[in-house]
């Protein structure tokens, strides 16, 4: 039975035709994912506490997530997919494939060279990322990042081959591969910290990237996809010349996009210890819901936008659009309310472990409180410049990313003295929520007819249910907080859970009333797919006896 689950589920996946099934898969991995990835930052709190090696392990992500995002998730996401599906909707299978040869081969000869470079120009290059850092904080940095270097490699591979999948709407393994990144990471910090030091969280890192890379590699090549060297005459494929060409802006985008972190990452570093940690574990909270919804969704509707778009099926392209924005809203906007609500009690539950203190729990709370206020914003952008991106439009997002990284910038300027790491995250909410304004005013003038009203009207009423349910969430913990000292996990804990009940129950009692499309296109789905697999399970007796 489980090599019949292999075959004829994971290798041999069927494409996923309705953009709620796809962000379905995309969003239950994701949930793994970022439960590991919380159980991986509990173990990081607990063993480290927020102090300089976890400063200088976050540190040490900069430069070569920097360099992944700029030479892999440019071309996949403004190039290389619009144009793999474009060819694959015009069934060009072979042309596809040699696209796929074409960029890969780019990858592995640029990312090889460049991540030797870097790995020599590391003291140098951290003296600019980290100019608060020195002694042994700067040399620790220093050495995760040269480790590190070995990720944005392996996971360049491995974003060309998801990038293929999604692009066939295989969505399964791709989505399965995060949380096989996540488990590498997590042997490191369990594993490799006692034999190698702090420098076996690095080589978790690497792990995870490799992990990432094989667990896609089989689905792929079982979907026809074949590799033929091309280092040196990839540019001579008319289809990888427009990938290149498409990229540019993007990758440009990327550039000033990742600004935003390298900003915190150089401002945080001539903070106290610990305060590039806090900001990180606060922001790895708050993209829970945004991975689960906001980048899932966009993942799952990309590939329909982009065939809408290249059909000039303008009608299509915003129905899809308008209803995946609406749903997004429709998780994001609560989400970040009982999240700004329980805040406290999130950061303890999932953190407050070992060396992490009371302190750092302060920090991280009141840093998480910041962030969420633009958490719907954050949510926003994956699928609004993904739109732009399936209209082979890559310079327009680029331009407000350039607008938005400046008003960071100076936002940073203004606060981080007085308010210190508080500044950086309020410094972040405000670029956020002016970069999703600026890309909605733009798309509009490319689609003038966006099913603006509609959702307005959605909107208007997520955000009153989502009013109700965090009252009803304060209401919860200060019922059980009354109830004796919340001074044990368990207490904690029961305040959290039960807070959030009556808030969720509150919430959907109130989208039941206000009458929220988006709440009973969610339930009908939950109740026709129940039926389902009662029917299902009801007609296929042989299975059920075979277990």
């Amino acid at each position: 039975m489980i090599k019949k689950f292999v075959n004829n589920k994971l290798l041999n996946e069927r494409p996923t035709q309705s953009v709620a099934a796809a962000a379905l898969i995309i969003s239950l991995a994701g949930v793994a994912s970022r439960v590991l990835g919380l159980f991986r930052d509990r173990i990081l709190a607990g063993q480290f506490g927020a102090g300089d090696t976890l400063d200088a392990y976050y540190a040490a992500f900069r430069i070569p997530d920097l360099m992944y995002n700029l030479m892999i998730v440019g071309a996949l996401s403004a190039a290389f997919i619009p144009v793999f599906t474009e060819l694959i909707a015009k069934k060009n299978e072979d042309e596809a494939w040699e696209l796929s040869s074409g960029i890969l081969s780019l990858q592995i000869l640029i990312t090889g060279v460049v991540s030797v470079i870097l790995v020599v120009l590391a003291p140098w290059i951290m003296k600019l990322v980290t100019p608060g850092y020195t002694g042994a904080k700067m040399e620790l940095t220093v050495t995760l990042t040269r480790i590190m270097f070995l990720s944005p490699f392996l996971l360049g591979i491995s974003g060309i081959i998801g990038g293929a999948l999604v692009s066939l709407k295989k969505f399964l393994i791709y989505s399965l591969a995060p949380i096989f990144y996540n488990a590498g990471i997590i042997v490191g910090a369990l594993f490799f910290v006692k034999p190698f030091g702090p420098a076996g969280l690095a080589w978790g890192v690497v792990l995870g990237a490799l992990l990432h890379l094989l667990v896609q590699y089989p689905a792929i090549k079982f979907s026809g996809f074949y590799f033929r060297p091309m280092f040196f005459d990839a540019w001579k494929n008319p289809s990888v010349r427009k990938v290149l060409r498409l990229m540019i802006p993007r990758t440009m985008t990327i550039a000033v996009s990742q600004i935003n972190f390298t900003i915190i990452t150089i401002f945080a570093s001539t903070l106290a210890a610990g305060s590039l940690a806090v900001f990180n574990f606060a922001n790895n909270i708050q993209s829970g819901p945004l991975g689960l919804f906001g980048v899932s969704f966009a993942i799952a509707v990309f590939p329909t936008l982009s065939a809408h778009a290249a059909k000039n099926e303008q009608d299509k392209f915003i129905h899809a659009f308008s209803r995946t924005f609406r749903q997004v809203l429709f998780f994001v906007i609560p989400l970040s309310v009982f999240l700004y609500v329980l805040r406290a009690q999130t950061v303890r539950v999932l953190l407050g472990t070992g060396k992490f203190n009371w302190d750092n729990t302060i920090l991280t709370f009141t840093v998480l409180g910041f962030l969420t206020a633009s958490l719907f914003a954050q949510s926003l952008l994956p699928l609004l410049t993904r739109a732009f991106y399936a209209l082979q439009n890559t310079k327009t997002p680029l331009r407000i990313t350039i607008v938005s990284e400046t008003i960071l910038l100076l936002a940073v300027a203004l606060l981080i003295k007085p308010y210190g790491i508080y500044g950086l995250a309020a410094a972040f909410s405000i670029s956020s929520i002016l970069n999703m304004a600026l890309l909605i005013i733009f798309l509009r003038k490319s689609l003038p007819n966006l099913d603006g009203k509609t959702i307005t009207d959605s909107t208007i009423r997520i955000v009153g249910a989502s009013l109700i349910g965090g009252a009803a969430a304060q209401l919860g913990k200060i019922i059980v907080g009354t109830q004796g000292e919340l001074d044990t996990f368990l207490a904690v804990l029961r305040q959290l859970v039960v807070a959030g009940s009556m808030g969720l129950a509150a919430f959907c009692l109130a989208s039941y009333y206000f009458k929220v499309k988006e709440f009973f296109q969610f339930t009908d789905s939950i109740t026709k797919k129940i039926f389902k697999a009662k029917k299902m399970i009801g007609e296929d007796t042989a299975e059920v006896s075979g277990i």
